[in-house]
């Protein structure tokens, strides 16, 4: 037995290293949310007006909830949260930006991103199409900058859409400003283009972002190869999310912003210290009880709670699990639950102790007899926070994750480390007394 323990504490003593390593140093390891750092809240609803015939709701939103993943990663925001909200919604949750990020952000979220490349009509008369004599197989689109409307007359065909955009990326044109480098898929897209340019020298070719004009230069070259540049008056930060939305594909269906909001981090300062010190008074009430009712093996259980909250923390930060206010909750109410297998193992043992068994026969059979119940207390409640980890969303799924792995290393400390030190107690020379 004293051989086994010794192989036992060297594994605990490994991953109790582990652990301390994976969290250190803490706040660059463990992730935390929104709720505890600050940053932005929108919530969006789909249009189910704006769907294709034919196409199906949910799939439509669970697409468009995929490609606003991928405009978020493009962005470069450490562990977002983005899930959908009932049948038509999606909340998108993004910690550290601050309140001037609100409509950068609403707009790469939320911007349909639907590209169509058109030709200006030259011939036709714009001012009587903007007193409402439109000709035939025309529309009037704008082009919007420093909040003024720029009018265009162009033709209704579209020639090319984003779907025949292989690549984007941020480039710069002659003038040294940002533009948008565009590669056309090989084939009739870049066949397509090279004729459309070829065809129409020195006429405008529309490039237009969801009915609203980006850019209309005037074609001066047959342009083969399948290469073009959408030039503007665009900052950097504007031609990154052009890039971004326009490589993340179209939104399926167009979504309305139903709520967008900052949290600020005056919050989140507040919902750790009032969380730390609930869970300090928690842990030292749990240890001072241990010590004043179970004596040295209080002092057992103590050890084995400081290594549980270790390995929790390690693992929150080997998963990279995003850290929230419920999951601190998560983490006090695993307190009182580690030290309730040690208060059922201690009680089984003292009455072993009382029927007269000597020490180590009594800690054996306490351990033994305690497992079942502790196993069946502690799996039932795995088994809902699993469910609750599963098909919750948002803050409860923060109070699921940590609370599944605080069940699972509670165990671990309860009946295994415990026991590996009340071994290594009573190894060697015999104890007549034990007390519990």
């Amino acid at each position: 037995m004293y051989q086994y323990s010794k192989w036992l504490i060297l594994f605990i003593i490994g991953i109790a290293a582990l652990a301390i390593w994976a969290i250190y140093p803490l706040r660059e390891k463990i992730n935390l949310g929104l709720d505890l750092t600050g940053g932005l809240h929108i919530e969006l609803e789909a249009d189910p007006t704006t769907l294709l015939p034919g196409e199906n709701l949910k799939d439509a939103v669970d697409l468009g909830l995929k490609r606003i993943r991928n405009r978020i990663d493009q962005l470069g925001v450490r562990e977002p949260k983005i899930y959908g909200k009932g049948e038509k919604g999606i909340v998108v949750e993004l910690p550290d930006l601050e309140e001037e990020d609100l409509e950068r952000a609403k707009d790469l979220i939320g911007k349909t991103a639907l590209l169509e490349f058109k030709l200006v009509d030259e011939k036709g008369d714009l001012g009587k199409a903007l007193q409402g004599e439109i000709p035939a197989k025309d529309e009037i689109l704008y082009e919007y900058e420093n909040s003024k409307e720029k009018p265009y007359l162009v033709k209704e065909e579209t020639l090319l859409r984003g779907e025949d955009v292989k690549d984007a990326r941020v480039e710069f044109d002659p003038w040294g400003q940002p533009c948008i480098g565009l590669d056309f898929e090989p084939g009739a897209p870049t066949d397509k283009f090279a004729e459309v340019t070829g065809q129409h020298v020195g006429e405008r070719l529309a490039i237009i972002l969801d009915n609203a004009i980006i850019s209309a230069p005037v074609i001066k070259t047959r342009i083969s190869g399948g290469k073009s540049q959408i030039t503007g008056r665009f900052t950097m930060d504007e031609a990154r999310d052009l890039k971004t939305v326009l490589k993340s594909g179209k939104l399926p269906i167009s979504f309305k912003t139903m709520y967008a909001d900052y949290v600020g981090p005056s919050l989140g300062e507040d919902s750790i210290r009032n969380g730390l010190l609930a869970g300090i008074i928690g842990f030292i009430a749990v240890v001072l009880f241990m010590i004043f009712y179970y004596k040295k093996a209080g002092l057992i259980a103590d050890a084995a709670l400081l290594l549980n909250l270790l390995f929790i923390l390690g693992a929150l930060a080997a998963l990279k699990a995003t850290l929230t206010l419920p999951g601190i909750a998560g983490i006090i109410l695993i307190i009182g639950m580690s030290i309730d297998a040690n208060v059922i193992i201690f009680e089984r043992i003292r009455e072993e102790l009382k029927e007269g068994r000597a020490p180590r026969s009594a800690v054996d059979a306490g351990y033994n007899k305690a497992l079942r119940t502790i196993l069946d207390a502690n799996i039932t409640t795995l088994i809902v926070a699993l469910i609750l980890l599963q098909f919750g969303s948002g803050p409860i799924r923060g109070f699921a994750t940590t609370l599944s792995i605080g069940i699972l290393a509670s165990l671990f400390t309860a009946v295994v480390v415990t026991r590996v030190i009340f071994n290594l107690l009573l190894a060697g020379k015999p104890i007549q007394k034990l007390s519990i």
